[in-house]
């Protein structure tokens, strides 16, 4: 027998759900987007080069991409709650070990595997599961939003925060509290649990085969394509931004005060993309997001850097920054239904964290090989303008091998 959700997801009340999930989406998300505040204490105090450094961090994001897909199908058929749990010990198991990991070979398996993976069970991405199944398609979008603005919010909260405690106490505190600060979000995931069930006109598929049909899907495959650029600029200015504010003789203050208004802007813009992904077109919503993210960064780079360039450009950044998701999702919902959202969704998502990976560790690359981070940032450039127009001729309507008729 099928129905819409599962019986005790349709018992929690919507506004407990949503509460209890943006906060975790806050923590996880604002621990995650403060990597960027150790690169040089961390690296400094441990010898490592930038290459080594951001290949750690390449590696997490990464791992982050291909634990998604799985941790979205057990998700999917287990329930949110459980993957979280897991998913916050596993980050928080990550970082304590991240403390007692002298050399860069350690880091890759401890910030790198371990917390990529913790991370892809715990993060928004998990936590838009339980929200996509308690709203109708028509506001999912918007709900999506609103997570992703929660996501956005943690960036905000914890930039500064986390900076504070790296000058006062040292990086290795810094993990510590953040490793702390995970175990005590577990009582909230409580208000996440159910999982999704097959709607009425839905057939039910194992996973590989509604991936081999997601993926004949042309609209699927250019948004998956896609994808890739918004992971491969967020996870370049995050983790290498802070380093690149100081080679421009900026104090280390003002790359993690960027950070933080690249959060708070991107509460305004996840939440405006979920307003207008329910109004326009969704594929012509993020063709505009990734051109103007080559605009942003054209102008950023082709300016002198100053302190108030730096916060300009990280408010332009913060308005198109996860504001990708919320389209982004609502379509793959709309694509395949609510269902399969973890899974496809997740695929989708190993996109943006192959491009995430690449950004990471081209920008350490590129740095040690050139002592500037000149030729990544004209490289975003041209993936922004391409991204744009790979998103063109997507067609916004369900995908027809995915309805029950079909089987």
């Amino acid at each position: 027998m099928s129905s819409i959700a599962a019986p005790r997801s349709i018992a929690m009340p919507l506004l407990l759900l949503i509460v209890a999930g943006c906060a975790i989406a806050a923590v996880t998300n604002g621990i995650r987007t403060s990597f960027g505040l150790l690169t040089l204490p961390m690296a400094g105090d441990l010898g490592l080069t930038r290459e080594a450094w951001g290949m750690a961090m390449a590696i997490q994001n990464l791992a982050w991409g291909v634990a998604q897909p799985f941790a979205g199908g057990l998700a999917d058929r287990y329930g949110t709650a459980k993957v979280i749990v897991g998913g916050l010990l596993i980050y928080a198991a990550g970082l304590l070990l991240m403390i007692v990991s002298p050399t860069g070979t350690l880091l890759n398996l401890t910030a790198g595997v371990i917390t990529g993976v913790g991370i892809a069970t715990s993060s928004f991405s998990i936590v838009m599961i339980a929200f996509g199944r308690s709203v109708p398609q028509e506001k999912r979008t918007l709900i999506f939003g609103i997570a992703t603005a929660a996501s956005s919010f943690g960036q905000f909260l914890f930039a500064p925060i986390g900076q504070a405690v790296i000058t006062g106490f040292g990086w290795q505190t810094a993990l510590l509290y953040a490793a702390v600060l995970l175990a005590l979000t577990i009582p909230l995931t409580f208000a996440l649990r159910g999982r999704t069930e097959r709607a009425p006109d839905q057939i039910d598929l194992p996973f590989m085969e509604a991936l081999r049909r997601a993926w004949g899907f042309s609209s699927y495959r250019l948004l998956v394509i896609g994808f890739f650029v918004c992971g491969f600029h967020l996870a370049f200015v995050n983790v290498h931004m802070p380093a690149y504010l100081v080679q421009c003789g900026l104090p280390p203050e003002v790359g993690s005060w960027a950070i933080a208004v690249i959060g708070l802007f991107n509460i305004v813009g996840s939440l405006l993309a979920g307003y207008l992904g329910g109004r326009v077109p969704k594929q012509m919503l993020l063709a505009t997001i990734y051109f103007s993210r080559a605009v942003a960064i054209g102008l950023f780079v082709l300016l002198p850097v100053t302190e108030l360039s730096a916060y300009v450009f990280a408010g332009a950044m913060g308005l198109l920054w996860l504001s990708t998701v919320p389209p982004t999702a609502g379509l793959v919902t709309l694509f395949f239904g609510a269902r399969y959202m973890g899974m496809l969704y997740g695929i989708a998502f190993l996109s943006h964290q192959v491009g995430s990976f690449v950004g990471v560790w081209l920008g350490g690359f590129v740095y040690d090989h050139t002592g500037s981070y000149s030729l990544v940032w004209y490289l975003g450039i041209l993936l922004g303008l391409a991204s744009a127009a790979v998103h063109l001729p997507i067609k916004e309507r369900s995908a027809p091998s995915f309805a029950l008729k079909s089987a």
